[in-house]
C-alpha cells in the first residue's frame, strides 16, 4: 500500500504530519470514493474481469454485473462506466459495474421527466397492481396505465419492448411510476386535432372496432371514437352487434353526423349500401312467389327474411286454411327456408304481407264435392265439448256433431259420457256451409228414426203398458219400448184431482194407460191411465175415440187442448 504513494524526502517527513502526509497522498490519486470512472478490461479470470480505472490498482469485477445483449462479447481493452464503491484496506479498489448504470439511469430518470421526455424498457413480468418494467431499474407500470383501454391478455405483452412515460419516481426508496397510456393519449390527441380539421358528414372512412355493446359499435377513427348505433348496422335484423363483428375488427363506416361542440361521431354501415326498400315493389309484386328465412316466430305469426334489410310477415291466419291454427313454432322453425306469397306492400312503414296457404289448394273449395250431404264419413274424435263432438275430416277442416245429434232417444248430459278424444267413429254428412266454413254431422242419422215408427206404431187409443222411468210433479214417464217414452200428465193420472204423482208411483212400477196423442216431430206421445178407470179397454177405447172426433171437430191446437178435449169427451161418456 505504501508503495503506491510518492516518497517524501527525510527532511519532508520529518517536517510534516501524519494528515498531511495523508492528505497529499489523495491529492495524488486519480479516482474517489463514490466517483463514476471510466473502467479499461484488460483481463480475465474465470467469471470476473480485470478493470483498471488509472489508480495504480486493478479491480475484478463479475461478469454477471455487464448486462450484453445476446450474442454480444467483452473484449481486452473495451471500456465501461464503473462505481468506485471504496477502498479496500488491503490494497485495490472495489468497483461495481451494476451501481454505475443505476447512477446514470436516475439521472436519465430525472432528466427525461424534467423534460417530459420518454424512456425505453422492456416488461418483465406480471407483479401485484401492474406490470414490472425494465428500464435500466426496476420500474412499476399500473394496469391503468397499460393502454388506453384495459387489455384483455396481459401475458401477451410480457417480453415487450415499449416507450414509456415517467410519472414519479423515488431513488431513495428505489420507486419508479411508468405510463404507457400518457404516450398513447399525447399520440391520441394530435390525431384528434388532425381528425376535427377534415371530418364531415358524408365522408367514408375505415377504423377499427373497440368496444360491442347491446346499443352498437365504438369505432376508432384515428383519434377519435365513433358510434355505430345497432339500427345502423344493416337494414335487416341484428339482434346483437358481437354476431357480427369482433373487436379489433376493421370496416369501412359512413359519418352520418358530427356534433363538433361536443365531439359525438355517429357512423353507419348499412349506408353504404342502397336501401332495399327503394325498389322492394318491382323486385316483388304482389301475387309473385319467392322464398326466405325465418327469422323470428311470436304468437302472432312468422317474420320471414326475403334479403338483407327487407323482411315480411306471415300472420298466424295466413299459414294455414284451419280456422283453428296451431302456435307458429309447431310449423316452422327459425332458419327454416320457406316459400310464401306476397300479398301487400306497404312501403311507406316498410311492412310486406305474406301467406303460406295461398300456395295450397283451400280444402273448403272441394269440400262439397268430396263429401256430398247424406255421404258417411269416418273420422277421429278432436275434441270434445259440452255441445258436440269435433271431428278431424281433413287438414283444415273439422266437422261439427251437435250433442242433439248424437242419439234419437237417449238424454245425453255431456258427449264426454259416450265419446273419447281420439277415438275414431262414423258420421253422417249434414250441412256444409262452404262461406262460414261449418261442416255438421250426425250420428244419430245413421240408424232410423225410431219415432218415425212410434207414429205408425202408437197410434192414438192404443192401450198400452210399460215401466215406469221417471216420476216428476207434472207426472209419469212410462217406456213402451228402447227409447220410447210416453208421458202421463198429472192431469191425466185419475179423474180424482192429483195435485203430484211423486208418492203415488216409483220407479220400477208397471203401468197401463191409451195414448191420446203422438207427435213424431216433437217426440211426445201423450198418454191417460184415468180414461181407462171404470171400464174395460174396449169401452175406454171407444169413449177416448168419441172425445177425439169431438176435438177434432173444434180443431184443438195443442197437445193440452187434445187432453182437455177427451177429459171431457170422458165426462160426456160418462153422462150417457
Amino acid at each position: 500500500m505504501t508503495e503506491q504513494f510518492n516518497q517524501p524526502t527525510r527532511e519532508t517527513s520529518e517536517e510534516l504530519s501524519f494528515a498531511e502526509l495523508f492528505e497529499m497522498e489523495e491529492n495524488n490519486r486519480v479516482v474517489a470514493v463514490g466517483d463514476v470512472a471510466m473502467g479499461t478490461i484488460i483481463g480475465s479470470v474465470d467469471d470476473y474481469l480485470l478493470v483498471d480505472v488509472g489508480d495504480k490498482a486493478e479491480s475484478y469485477i463479475a461478469k454477471s454485473e455487464f448486462r450484453l445483449d445476446d450474442g454480444e462479447e467483452i473484449n481486452i481493452g473495451d471500456t465501461f462506466e464503473v462505481f468506485v464503491e471504496r477502498r479496500k484496506e488491503e490494497g485495490g479498489l472495489l468497483l461495481s459495474r451494476e451501481k454505475a448504470i443505476a447512477i446514470k439511469v436516475w439521472e436519465r430518470i430525472a432528466e427525461i421527466q424534467e423534460a417530459d421526455g420518454t424512456i425505453p424498457g422492456r416488461i418483465e413480468n406480471r407483479v401485484k397492481g401492474g406490470m414490472s418494467v425494465d428500464i435500466g431499474v426496476p420500474a412499476f407500470l399500473p394496469y391503468s396505465q397499460i393502454d388506453l383501454r384495459p387489455v384483455k391478455d396481459l401475458d401477451a405483452l410480457i417480453g415487450q419492448s415499449m416507450d414509456f412515460k415517467i410519472l414519479k419516481f423515488n431513488k431513495k426508496r428505489n420507486n419508479v411510476v411508468i405510463s404507457r397510456r400518457a404516450i398513447l393519449e399525447e399520440e391520441r390527441n394530435k390525431l384528434r386535432e388532425e381528425m376535427r380539421s377534415k371530418l364531415e358528414e358524408g365522408q367514408i372512412i375505415r377504423g377499427a372496432i373497440t368496444n360491442i355493446t347491446d346499443y352498437g359499435l365504438f369505432i376508432d377513427m384515428g383519434g377519435m371514437d365513433g358510434l355505430c348505433h345497432i339500427t345502423d348496422l344493416s337494414w335487416g335484423r341484428v339482434s346483437h352487434p358481437a354476431k357480427l363483428y369482433k373487436v379489433g375488427e376493421e370496416l369501412e363506416v359512413k359519418v352520418l353526423k358530427y356534433d363538433r361542440e361536443n365531439d359525438r361521431v355517429s357512423l353507419g354501415v348499412k349506408q353504404l349500401r342502397d336501401d332495399p326498400w327503394t325498389t322492394v315493389v318491382e323486385r316483388y309484386p304482389v301475387k309473385t312467389t319467392t322464398k326466405g328465412r325465418v327469422v323470428s316466430i311470436t304468437d302472432y305469426g312468422v317474420f320471414v327474411e326475403l334479403e338483407e334489410g327487407v323482411e315480411g310477415l306471415i300472420h298466424v291466419s295466413e299459414m294455414t286454411w284451419s280456422k283453428k291454427p296451431r302456435h307458429p313454432s309447431k310449423m316452422v322453425s327459425v332458419g327454416d327456408t320457406v316459400e310464401v306469397m306476397v300479398l301487400n306492400i306497404e312501403t311507406e312503414t316498410k311492412r310486406i304481407s305474406l301467406g303460406m296457404k295461398q300456395l295450397q289448394p283451400n280444402p273448403w273449395d272441394l269440400v262439397t264435392d268430396n263429401y256430398p250431404v247424406g255421404s258417411v264419413i269416418e273420422g277421429k274424435i278432436k275434441n270434445i265439448t259440452d255441445f258436440g263432438v269435433f271431428i278431424g275430416i281433413e287438414e283444415g277442416i273439422d266437422g261439427l256433431i251437435h250433442v242433439s245429434d248424437l242419439s234419437w232417444t237417449e238424454r245425453i248430459k255431456h258427449p264426454s259420457e259416450k265419446f273419447a278424444k281420439g277415438e275414431t267413429i262414423q258420421a253422417v254428412v249434414l250441412k256444409i256451409d262452404k262461406e262460414n266454413e261449418r261442416f255438421s254431422l250426425g250420428i244419430k242419422q245413421l240408424v232410423p228414426d225410431p219415432w218415425q215408427a212410434a207414429y205408425n206404431n202408437y197410434p192414438s187409443g192404443t192401450v198400452v203398458e210399460g215401466e215406469i222411468t221417471n216420476v216428476t210433479d207434472f207426472g209419469v214417464f212410462v217406456k213402451l219400448e228402447e227409447g220410447i217414452e210416453g208421458l202421463v200428465h198429472v192431469s191425466e193420472l185419475s179423474k180424482d184431482k192429483v195435485k203430484t204423482p211423486v208418492g203415488m208411483y216409483q220407479v220400477g212400477d208397471v203401468l197401463k194407460a191409451i195414448v191420446i196423442n203422438v207427435s213424431a216431430k216433437d217426440r211426445k206421445i201423450g198418454l191417460s191411465v184415468k180414461t181407462l178407470e171404470g171400464d174395460d179397454e174396449e169401452a175406454a177405447v171407444e169413449k177416448f175415440k168419441k172425445a177425439e172426433k169431438v176435438a177434432s171437430e173444434n180443431s184443438p191446437s195443442t197437445f193440452g187442448d187434445l187432453l182437455k178435449a177427451a177429459a171431457e169427451g170422458n165426462d160426456s161418456a160418462d153422462n150417457q
